[in-house]
């Protein structure tokens, strides 16, 4: 008789067919994956220690020991990457806490005390055209230490103040001990154009073969006071007549010459010739060192003596000299033996 059939037991699985987690590459994979994620957050590190935990006790061949040691390991990797939470918690409070405080500025050492600017300095006003000595007391008034000097390039020196006018002036220092310096001409002269420039004094015309009239005008004009004008007869043995009588003479040479500049203090000369005459030759511009012709040699120039062959009478002495022998005899020797002016002294 044929019995049951008896029941065949199921096959043991393949062990090469089981899932890829349940393998001990995973498990071990899983237990180094914990301090990784436990660096980047304690969260996920956490997470990982907890898969490790169930791969490596749920369906695992590892002996029990083994399993053991993994979850102490895996625990321990876990803790070395974590922070401490009570330090991090009390880091976190004392940096919230410095947050909220008011800074507060460190104490530092002292520090030297800031140095208070100085002074401006006191005003002064423009002091230009005035006496030097009114300048000079005005600005010494308002604390200023005062210099001057001559304006000009003549460097002169300056001895009364009240004879000076200020032309510039120049203000330094600070305004704990300010300064200034004036540049002064002499009262009456004009300022130069710069401080040290020369002055600018009028330059003197040609005036040679001008009539007195026309020439002292033209001088007068320049600035040149009328008592500085001098007229002089350009031939050294010609006579000037009276003021008001050589008007229409003529100029034939000046002092200074054309060209020169004319101080207002300067002499002015003018050489003069009679209309009747000419002026000396050849050099017109020299003056004062020619003659002009005296046949008698009486001192009277030929043009002007009305005795022309008589030593003994000239335009001045017309009735002779005085001591003469026979008087207004008119012998080109003089006649007699009588004192004679030309004979006895170099008038002539």
């Amino acid at each position: 008789m044929s019995g049951p059939r008896a029941t065949e037991s199921p096959a043991p699985p393949d062990p090469s067919r089981r899932p890829w987690w349940r393998t001990n590459r995973a498990r071990v994979g899983s237990l180094a994956a914990i301090p990784l994620l436990g660096l980047i957050a304690p969260g996920l590190g956490a997470a990982a220690l907890i898969a490790a935990l169930v791969l490596v006790w749920r369906g695992s061949p590892w002996p029990k020991a083994g399993k053991v040691v993994a979850t102490v390991a895996a625990a321990a990797l876990l803790g070395s990457v974590t922070p401490e939470p009570e330090k991090d918690a009390a880091r976190q409070e004392a940096a919230d806490a410095e947050a909220v405080r008011p800074s507060t500025p460190a104490p530092s050492s002292p520090s030297l005390p800031t140095p208070s600017p100085p002074p401006p300095r006191p005003a002064l006003p423009d002091l230009r055209g005035q006496t030097l000595d009114v300048a000079f007391a005005k600005a010494g008034e308002r604390g200023y230490t005062v210099a001057y000097h001559d304006a000009s390039d003549e460097g002169k020196d300056i001895m009364a103040r009240s004879l000076w006018t200020v032309c510039f002036q120049e203000v330094g220092g600070t305004g704990e001990s300010p300064t200034v310096d004036f540049a002064a001409v002499h009262t009456g002269d004009p300022c130069p154009e710069a401080d040290g420039a020369p002055l600018p004094w009028p330059v003197m015309p040609e005036l040679v073969w001008k009539t007195w009239v026309t020439a002292r005008k033209e001088v007068l004009a320049l600035g040149v006071d009328e008592d500085r004008l001098r007229a002089e007869t350009a031939y050294r043995n010609d006579k000037l007549p009276d003021e008001g009588e050589y008007d229409h003479w003529r100029v034939c040479a000046h002092d200074p010459a054309q060209g020169a500049r004319v101080p207002r203090d300067e002499w002015v000369t003018l050489y003069l010739s009679s209309p009747d005459i000419a002026c000396p030759e050849p050099d017109r511009g020299t003056g004062g060192d020619a003659r002009l012709p005296d046949r008698d040699e009486d001192g009277d120039p030929d043009y002007l003596d009305p005795y022309p062959r008589d030593r003994n009478r000239t335009s001045d002495w017309p009735n002779g000299f005085p001591g003469g022998s026979d008087g207004s005899s008119g012998g080109s020797s003089g006649g007699g033996d009588g004192w004679s002016p030309c004979r006895h002294t170099r008038w002539c």
